[in-house]
């Protein structure tokens, strides 16, 4: 508490200076939720990818990439949880550059991108709407290809497939829909020095000869 002996107007205004201080520590410390929504239509001739999995016999998805509806609602909840746009913005459908890339390739660099303004994802949870196939099969394998490519353990990866009870284009079976929530927690802002030092400081109990 300011000293009861200075003027009202000076314990005034530590007050508010000391709470503006907490406030502004806590926003900056505090988690970054963001959201993220795909859709694509089904397409002849092509395979379908969903979480980073190619699922086989079946009709892929039309796209710029290779049109992973779920890696882009993950990508695009980073991006928002991070103030950084979307995925078009950040990878447009009018550069060649991506033209059928692997969305794994993408989602590695919004990682980066992420990690770069000292935020490290700490969770995702991801619902795919499909009508057909039926995903249950491959969500196993989705949830550990996301949590790989995040750098998370699997149970920090919700990963569920629904249908839309045949109703509208999705219950048509006309294409897939992902959506997502992504988790983001601030790193700390280490300078490169620091962060070299933390990298090859010696744990406790290592040789350090």
């Amino acid at each position: 508490m300011p000293d009861r002996h200075l003027d009202p107007a000076t314990r005034r205004a530590i007050h508010h200076a000391v709470r503006r201080a907490v406030r502004e520590a806590l926003v900056a410390n505090a988690p970054r939720v963001g959201i993220g929504y795909d859709v694509h239509r089904f397409q002849e001739g092509r395979k379908l990818v969903l979480g980073g999995i190619e699922i086989p016999g079946e009709v892929g998805l039309q796209g710029h990439s290779d049109a992973d509806a779920a890696a882009h609602a993950v990508i695009d909840a980073m991006l928002g949880a991070a103030g950084l746009g979307d995925i078009g913005q950040m990878f447009p459908d009018t550069d060649d550059a991506y033209q059928g890339i692997d969305s794994m390739a993408l989602l590695r660099r919004t990682r980066e991108r992420i990690e770069d303004e000292c935020y490290v994802v700490s969770s995702i949870d991801v619902t795919i709407v499909a009508e057909r196939p039926k995903l249950a099969p491959h969500t196993g394998a989705m949830k550990d290809r996301l949590a790989d490519v995040l750098g998370l353990v699997p149970s920090r990866v919700g990963l569920k497939a629904t249908t839309n009870e045949r109703m509208g284009s999705l219950g048509r079976a006309e294409g897939v829909a992902a959506m997502a929530a992504a988790t983001l927690v601030p790193l700390g802002e280490l300078s490169y020095e620091e962060d070299h030092l933390a990298q090859t400081r010696p744990l406790p109990g290592e040789d350090q000869a």
